[in-house]
């Protein structure tokens, strides 16, 4: 009987401790900071806080989107080249500027002496048929010569001209001119050039390879037209307008800003419910560069909202809040709805029953009680 009693009274001891409160890693609980704080007149003038009431302005709300820096399709050109042959020399590299005009690379093939030869022959052969032509007529009109001989040379001086000219045009495809080609200057290698100014985006040939047609040698953007392509979701697509300013930064640089204007926004919705808005930048800048990931504030509309200035609001575990002064020297922490700064002001509405509108505020050195009544909870 008396072991039983012993077990009894080790099993309710055990019970009693279990129910005790416990804190983390056993340490005292953590001091509840007051949501009052009072400061003495010498204090308020240390502090530097100055109260007054809100204000009603006229803020504009702003709407988060992300993007990434597009070229339009006229300022991103695939060079290739129409005849294909063997890539013999070239010194681009990705990044390299290039300037309209610019010797890029030259290809050689047994096709383009072939081509000039045609050309140079049919020009000669031209010369002949367009004399015979003539000599033909002059028979003719002295009844020395038959019409069909006449038709016939007309017939083949026509065609020639024909051939030259194609022969002339295919050779101007490839670069060479055909007004200064003579025999004297003929040449197994053609030069591509640059057909825009920008820089070089992607080399995909290296020497000595031989190219298609078809084939992208070299990939070319002129960036002085970038802009900034945006994706909005649909529920936020009212709100948007043609001319509307737009604040976008690089996410490593969020306080470097580049300002832009909507410029364009799409009609149709793509897989993700979105549309896409083309943005022209008011100064371009050289360091955004094809395919930058951007993100960016789209000012919707300006409304009045009560506003305080941005130092008279604190945050303080994932909220906000504002100081409100009960009597001289007394405030009370209030919890508050914000929006997005405006102009060194930031919106301000009520999460409880508490007029902000008339109430006293803090509006400057709010931090300042923060960190007093943190001190005092600590204390």
């Amino acid at each position: 009987m008396k072991n039983i009693l012993l077990l009894a009274a080790a099993l309710f001891g055990a019970a009693a401790c279990n129910n005790a409160p416990q804190t983390e890693s056993g340490a005292a609980p953590a001091p509840v900071m007051e949501a009052r704080v009072k400061l003495s007149a010498e204090q308020l003038d240390n502090a530097g806080i100055r109260t007054g009431r809100a204000q009603h302005r006229r803020m504009a709300s702003k709407l988060k989107v992300n993007g990434v820096i597009d070229v339009p399709p006229q300022n991103t050109v695939s060079v290739s080249f129409p005849l294909g042959g063997y890539l013999k020399s070239t010194r681009l590299l990705p990044g390299m500027p290039v300037r309209k005009g610019q010797s890029i690379a030259v290809l050689e093939d047994p096709q383009f002496i072939q081509l000039q030869q045609d050309y140079l022959t049919g020009k000669a052969r031209l010369q002949f048929l367009e004399a015979e032509f003539q000599r033909q007529q002059e028979l003719n009109a002295g009844k020395a010569g038959s019409d069909k001989a006449l038709q016939q040379a007309q017939a083949d001086f026509a065609a020639q001209k024909i051939q030259v000219k194609a022969l002339a045009e295919k050779l101007l495809l490839i670069g060479l001119n055909p007004q200064t080609l003579t025999e004297d200057n003929l040449s197994r290698g053609v030069s591509l050039y640059a057909p825009i100014d920008g820089f070089v985006s992607a080399v995909n040939v290296n020497v000595g390879k031989y190219v298609n047609p078809t084939d992208v040698l070299f990939e070319l953007v002129n960036p002085r037209d970038i802009h900034l392509n945006l994706t909005v979701f649909e529920k936020d697509v009212p709100n948007l307008q043609v001319g509307q300013r737009v604040l976008a930064h690089a996410n490593d640089q969020s306080d470097k800003t580049h300002p832009a204007r909507i410029r364009l926004i799409s009609r149709n919705l793509n897989d993700m419910r979105a549309v896409e808005v083309h943005c022209e930048f008011d100064r371009p800048d050289p360091a955004l560069l094809p395919g930058m990931y951007m993100q960016a504030d789209i000012e919707i509309v300006e409304e009045d909202a009560l506003a305080v200035p941005e130092s008279g609001v604190v945050r303080w575990e994932n909220r906000h809040f504002v100081f409100v002064q009960k009597s001289s020297g007394d405030f009370e922490l209030t919890e508050v709805d914000t929006g997005e700064p405006d102009g060194g002001y930031i919106r301000i509405s009520a999460k409880g029953d508490t007029r902000l509108d008339t109430a006293e505020l803090v509006l400057e050195n709010a931090y300042a009680l923060l960190m007093k009544m943190k001190n005092t909870a600590e204390e």
